[in-house]
């Protein structure tokens, strides 16, 4: 287990070298992002009641120690198992600094997916005391006799000269291998930097900048610490990383998608009492977290980068019966939760709560995020083409860090799947709709609106559907399920999201035919040439389609025939066009722009049963193509 230090020795490992980042004041308030395209009106609304969201969904919550050979899920509900390895159980030949045994390393990834899990891991060279199954001093064999070592009589570790050039060569071939191997493993939810200084956290105190205490500084120089964090941005480009502090190199992370890793998450020391999360303005030490986040100005990090910690050991038993204000050494959970936005925090004592402690699930369902659909668009009949909508909130502190699979299916009548469709739906687009507002910020007390209830809409064909009953249902893909079937399931904070991961999204009856015009989105139309989907916030999904003409076509598929339908072409240009729909010519009238959407309506006799409808001009330019309605 991590070590456990004291109040005094925790603040003077904290006080270390000045902020050097390039920012020299807070960002501010984040500007709010775009609001998503309104619902289909064509569409019906289907409320979904909310519910309480789950407190061991996946990439979230809390972090228990790695313990080879033990039940994973055991205690407080989490998905997430945290490891440490030391270096030279990695690199372990003496001859060669370019040779690795990732044993260690697959076999936890392997155990913890097979507990359902997925896993977060740091890699260090010094561990006061070990782990009890890792080394204190875990510096490679092959450094001895290229690489001096820096004796640490405080911690009594050895501390390798990081400014080294061949200790240097030696970890930037490390991460390049270490990201060649594992990134985007779906085992893996978070990587910490770690490598450099005492537990892998970034300093090496009492030997650092202070050196007036007659130590030497065994830290490496900003631009040698830069040097290893680009190595780490450049290995990694889908596992998300995060390192200790946002000031280390030189705020080298700041400007990479690296998020950053609060060791002493909440708590508070000294006399008077000062919090190490929470900034000056909030009864926190100069040396917080947040303070120091403020001073780099990446307190807006969270937005695009994950945030991860670990709750102070010292408080960890004691933490919530004090939920939210705190008290003592536990400062105001609440707010430190709000405000520095993390997703996942290391909790080893988390074993040991109760399963029903509604403070500890109120903790739990504000990190990271907590996601709710608040209502389901689509018709309550429909056949051939259809079109799917939802719209989801969030009510947790940050984004979803990963791009999912998010699938639409359906359900018959005995609860079977019997057709899915992937959508191409980014959660991570789903904001928190209300943030914390800092002090620091002299933007008022209180909260201020972020995010939006986001509005996804996707096109689907029901050809060759048996008529009858159905439910429509959603779920997100963990990818750790084709690792695992039994991986935990993102689930929704709603009633009726249920055991498989399919969250209900209300009924369908598939027919002859829809009860009203059915939607077409261009996006999900078939299209050949240099035909392009671009964004479009005026349009019905979001997405339109352009590049029309001269020889490029959009062809909708599913669309129910059997006489003369009215086709409705929504368009956008900001000149007269022409195309041709299903060979008949149509005049396009100009819209006013690129972003606003018009209307123009044909009468076309189609073929019974499903048929495709086709937009073209093999002469010209065609307007750009929102959707086609079809009644």
């Amino acid at each position: 287990m991590r070590r456990s230090l004291g109040a005094a020795v925790l603040g003077a490992v904290l006080a270390l070298a000045p902020v050097t980042a390039a920012a020299a004041a807070p960002a501010g308030p984040p500007p709010r992002p775009p609001a998503s395209p309104a619902p289909d009106p064509a569409l019906t609304a289907h409320p979904l009641a909310a519910a309480p969201g789950p407190v061991d969904n996946p990439l979230k919550g809390w972090a228990k120690f790695y313990n080879p050979g033990s039940n994973q899920n055991v205690g407080y509900p989490h998905s997430l198992t945290w490891g440490y390895f030391g270096l030279s159980e990695i690199m372990t030949s003496a001859s060669t600094c370019g040779s690795y045994n990732w044993s260690i390393v697959d076999s936890m990834l392997a155990e913890t997916a097979a507990n359902g899990n997925q896993a977060a891991i740091r890699v260090y060279l010094t561990y006061p005391g070990g782990t009890g199954s890792h080394p204190a001093n875990a510096i490679p064999p092959c450094f001895n006799g290229n690489v001096a070592n820096r004796s640490d009589t405080y911690w009594n570790v050895t501390h390798p000269d990081y400014n080294s050039p061949f200790a240097l060569n030696a970890l930037r071939g490390f991460i390049t291998a270490f990201g060649a191997r594992y990134d985007g493993d779906p085992r893996l939810g978070f990587v910490h930097l770690g490598l450099v200084g005492l537990w892998g956290e970034w300093h090496t105190w009492p030997y650092d900048s202070d050196t007036a205490d007659g130590r030497p500084d065994y830290m490496p120089t900003a631009a040698n610490g830069a040097q290893l964090i680009a190595a780490y941005d450049a290995a990694f480009n889908r596992t998300k990383l995060e390192v200790r502090y946002p000031d280390v190199a030189g705020g080298a992370a700041n400007s990479r998608d690296i998020g950053y890793h609060d060791d002493s998450f909440c708590f508070r020391e000294g006399s008077p009492l000062q919090g190490v999360t929470l900034p000056v303005s909030m009864g926190g030490a100069s040396y917080s977290h947040l303070e120091r986040t403020l001073a780099a100005g990446v307190e807006n990090k969270w937005i695009t980068s994950s945030i991860g910690g670990e709750l102070r050991p010292e408080i960890q038993s004691t933490a919530f019966t004090s939920w939210p204000d705190g008290s003592g050494a536990v400062d105001n959970l609440k707010a430190c939760i709000e405000l520095l936005h993390p997703s996942w925090m290391i909790n080893e004592q988390s074993g040991a709560y109760s399963a029903t402690d509604a403070n500890v699930a109120a903790a739990v369902r504000l990190m990271g995020y907590n996601l709710t659909v608040d209502n389901a668009y689509y018709r309550d009949t429909a056949s051939g083409a259809t079109t799917v909508g939802v719209r989801i909130a969030n009510t947790g502190v940050a984004p979803f860090s990963y791009p999912w699979k998010v699938v639409l299916g359906l359900k018959n009548s005995s609860g079977a799947v019997v057709r899915t469709f992937d959508t191409p739906w980014d959660l991570r687009t789903v904001q928190p709709l209300s943030i914390r507002n800092f002090p620091d910020w002299n933007a008022g007390g209180g909260y201020r609106d972020f995010g939006h209830r986001q509005y996804f809409q996707h096109g689907v064909d029901l050809s060759g559907l048996a008529d009858g009953s159905y439910q429509w249902v959603l779920r997100v893909q963990n990818p750790l399920e084709a690792v695992n079937a039994g991986a935990k399931k993102l689930r929704f904070a709603n009633a009726a999201q249920q055991a498989d991961g399919w969250l209900g999204l209300g009924p369908v009856t598939v027919g002859a035919g829809p009860s009203g015009p059915s939607s077409h989105e261009a996006e999900a139309a078939t299209r050949t040439g240099g035909a392009a989907v671009s964004a479009c916030a005026a349009c019905s999904g979001g997405q339109k389609v352009g590049w029309l003409g001269n020889g490029a076509t959009l062809t909708f598929p599913g669309i129910t025939g059997g006489g003369p339908r009215t086709v409705t072409v929504h368009y956008l240009t900001a000149e007269t066009r022409t195309a041709t729909v299903n060979g008949q010519t149509v005049t396009f009238g100009a819209t006013g722009s690129w972003d606003t959407v018009g209307t123009a309506a044909v009468t076309l006799t189609l073929p019974a049963g499903t048929t495709t409808i086709t937009v073209a001009n093999p002469g010209g330019w065609a307007p750009d193509i929102d959707r086609i309605t079809v009644s």
